[in-house]
């Protein structure tokens, strides 16, 4: 290692060479903040704010006292359906049943696409007209509406317009898998913020903000992986938490309000200066129409326009024509009050039958999936004897932010009704030992 310099740009730039080089491999420790300075013969703030520039650039990882790493390069991160074409019965992949997603050819053939050219409104007149109905109501004061490439589309751009790596963001632990390898990627720190049945803790939300949390993220309801979602006290809690912190970006990630079972729950304060809501169509319509509907408050709408400007500029208007045909034909929009209903059927009979036999179920819930808390123990070893079985289920490691979060998810769009009493005594047997 021969690190020269004598200022933050040329000590960078030695360093950085080294990387590109393969001089200096993943996981290689660089020196201490004083003994670089010793020997470079530099003050030691200069040495500090090389190394915060190269996490910020995404070349090293600060890990306290263990020092400043040479970060190698980074994977997507597990994704939901990652095991598609599975033999077992796969109840771990997080997507909507297809019997229950809107015929997209049926919407397009009642409106027929008409080219759009450069120049155009991003956003098309009748979903605009719709996204205005659906989230102005819950806005919490003067709001601009925008189209983004999906709800994970969106957290991206909108942290992006606001941050820069090395921030921290609060979620919730356990978390959706998107979100923990959006902050990852993007060189931001995750700040894990406990939940129980009725969401986000006040408190844990609180210290999170103490800690310098830039921004959080909040999933009101259809928590994933958990199901849960916010009850009317617990919003006005998170509410008065946030009311403390009006510079703290706050993004409300509603993605399943399309086929939600309990209602939406205000937690954005009037004081907020910078928010977002975000609504996704992905799981009601389908994951391959990636499409959200953002709210957001006059600064932030036009920080996030300028986050697509340079690329994609907007979203196509082909998708924003399939999508606003199936939310407002009547036929289509009915089938979705229809897959509502199907999913809470399916969630009940599997929570009562896991109950049945003894097997503990995270409740109340809502959204696509069942959460089997397992306290203090690994939940890898559970989902791999299901498999045994026959069963794939979600293994909760991957869902935890500062540590593995324990437990099973269970997605139930799937769930026959003839599978429901054996998979519930599969679980039983795992969970008690008895397999």
């Amino acid at each position: 290692m021969n690190i020269t310099g004598n200022t933050v740009t040329s000590i960078f730039e030695s360093i950085r060479l080294q990387v590109l080089a393969g001089d200096l491999p993943p996981g290689q420790v660089l020196p201490p903040v004083r003994d670089l300075a010793v020997t470079l013969g530099v003050n030691r703030n200069t040495v500090a704010a090389v190394y915060k520039r190269l996490a910020a650039a995404g070349l090293a990882t600060a890990h306290g006292r263990r020092g400043t790493v040479i970060r190698g390069q980074l994977d997507a991160g597990e994704q939901e359906g990652w095991m598609a074409g599975t033999p077992l019965v796969d109840f771990a992949s997080g997507n909507p049943n297809p019997a229950w997603l809107p015929d997209i050819n049926q919407a397009l053939a009642r409106r027929p696409y008409v080219p759009q050219l450069y120049g155009a409104a991003p956003i098309q007149a009748d979903l605009a007209a719709y996204g205005r109905k659906w989230l102005g109501p819950d806005c919490p004061g003067e709001y601009a509406l925008d189209v983004t490439h999906g709800a994970v589309d969106a957290i991206e751009r909108l942290l992006a317009a606001y941050l820069v790596p090395g921030d921290k963001v609060a979620v919730e632990d356990p978390c959706f898998l998107s979100s923990i390898n959006t902050l990852r990627i993007a060189g931001f720190q995750a700040m894990g913020v406990g939940m129980d049945s009725e969401g986000m803790s006040p408190a844990a939300l609180e210290h999170a903000l103490e800690q310098g949390a830039q921004a959080v993220i909040v999933t009101p309801r259809a928590h994933n992986p958990t199901g849960c979602s916010l009850t009317c006290g617990r919003a006005q809690a998170l509410r008065s938490v946030l009311e403390r912190y009006p510079h703290v970006l706050v993004i409300v990630d509603d993605h399943f309000a399309l086929l939600a079972y309990t209602r939406y729950r205000q937690l954005i304060p009037a004081s907020s200066m910078h928010w977002a809501l975000v609504r996704s169509v992905s799981k009601a319509l389908g994951p391959d129409l990636r499409l959200a509907l953002v709210a957001s408050d006059l600064q932030t709408s036009q920080r996030l326009r300028l986050r697509l400007a340079p690329g994609t500029g907007w979203v196509s208007h082909l998708l924003q024509e399939a999508a606003s045909a199936c939310l407002q034909v009547p036929a289509l929009a009915g089938r979705m009050g229809l897959a509502t209903q199907e999913y809470c059927y399916r969630r009940n009979i599997l929570k009562q039958a896991l109950e049945a036999q003894g097997v503990a179920v995270a409740q109340p819930v809502d959204g696509l999936n069942l959460w089997l808390p397992l306290p203090g123990e690994a939940a890898q070893p559970y989902a791999s004897r299901l498999a045994c079985h026959g069963w794939l289920v979600r293994s909760g490691e991957v869902f935890g932010v500062q540590a593995p979060a324990c437990g099973l998810r269970v997605t139930i769009s799937t769930l026959r009704d003839d599978q429901v009493e054996r998979f519930a005594a599969d679980v039983g047997k795992v969970l008690q030992g008895r397999h």
